[in-house]
C-alpha cells in the first residue's frame, strides 16, 4: 500500500531534475501524476516510465510563461481525473542576468514563471481541496529566497516572493488546505550546469557541512512528506534542503 493511494497530484515542471524525481515518487507512492511542461518528447518519456512501473500519469504541454496556458492544467486534470489532493508547483525559471542588465521583459517572464503561475494554480484548487476539506500544497522556494547573494536579481527577489507567497497560502487557505516550501541548494539539475555547474556553486558544497552537492531524489522525498499526513500539523513554513549551507 503506497502513501499516496488514491491521491491525485500535479507536479509543474516535472519533465527534469526534481520535479521529474517527484513524479516518480509520487507515482511510486500510488498517486495519480499529472506532468507539466513544454517539451512533449520529456513529458511522454515521464509518464511512459511511471506507467511500466505500474503508476497512473497523464501530462499536460504547458508554457509556464503564457498566464493563458498555465489555466489548462487544472481543467485537464479534473477531466481526466476528478480532482486534485496535491499540487506541488516547481516549475522554476533562472536568470543569470545583473541589475543594471535586466529588462522588464526578462523580469517579467522570471516572476510568472517562479511566482505568478503558482499563485494562479492555487488559486485554482483551493475550490477543489476546500470543497474535499484536504489538500496540500508544496512550493518551491531556493536558498536564493533567503540572501540575495544566491542570485541575481530577478531569480533571487521571485524566490523571497515565494517565501511570502508560502506564508500567505497557508494564511488564507487554512484550515483544509496546507502550503509549505521547499527551499533546494545546490542540486545536481539542468539547472545547476546552466548556472556554470559545480564549479560555480562550489562555496556552496565547501561552505556546508556535508560537502556536496544534493540529488533530485533529495527533494523529492522531501516533498512526499509535506504531501502526506506526516505533516499534517505543518504549515506555512519553508524547510531548506541545501546540506546545511550557513546552518
Amino acid at each position: 500500500m503506497g502513501r499516496l493511494d488514491g491521491k491525485v497530484a500535479i507536479c509543474t515542471g516535472s519533465t527534469s531534475g526534481m520535479g521529474r524525481s517527484t513524479a516518480y515518487l509520487f507515482a511510486k507512492e500510488g498517486a495519480k501524476v499529472v506532468v507539466t511542461g513544454r517539451d512533449e518528447k520529456r513529458a511522454q518519456e515521464v509518464v511512459e516510465n511511471i506507467k511500466k512501473a505500474g503508476g497512473e500519469a497523464m501530462y499536460v504541454l504547458v508554457d509556464m510563461t503564457d498566464l493563458n496556458d498555465i489555466k489548462k492544467i487544472i481543467p485537464k486534470t479534473v477531466e481526466a481525473y476528478g480532482t486534485v489532493d496535491i499540487l506541488f508547483n516547481n516549475a522554476g525559471m533562472l536568470s543569470l542576468t545583473p541589475i543594471t542588465e535586466m529588462t522588464l521583459e526578462e523580469w517579467n517572464r522570471v516572476f510568472s514563471v517562479n511566482l505568478t503561475a503558482a499563485m494562479l494554480l492555487a488559486q485554482q484548487v483551493a475550490p477543489i481541496m476546500k470543497k474535499k476539506g484536504k489538500g496540500s500544497i508544496i512550493n518551491t522556494s531556493s536558498v536564493a529566497g533567503y540572501a540575495a547573494h544566491f542570485g541575481p536579481v530577478a531569480y533571487s527577489t521571485s524566490k523571497h516572493a515565494m517565501e511570502g507567497l508560502n506564508k500567505a497560502m497557508a494564511n488564507e487557505l487554512g484550515p483544509e488546505i496546507r502550503a509549505n516550501c521547499i527551499a533546494p541548494g545546490a542540486i545536481v539539475t539542468a539547472m545547476l550546469d546552466q548556472a556554470g555547474g559545480e564549479a560555480a556553486v562550489s562555496y556552496m558544497i565547501d561552505g556546508a557541512p556535508l560537502k556536496r552537492p544534493g540529488k533530485p531524489e533529495e527533494i523529492a522525498t522531501v516533498a512526499l512528506f509535506f504531501a502526506t499526513d506526516d505533516s499534517s500539523f505543518v504549515t506555512g513554513q519553508s524547510l531548506r534542503v541545501d546540506g546545511g549551507f550557513e546552518c
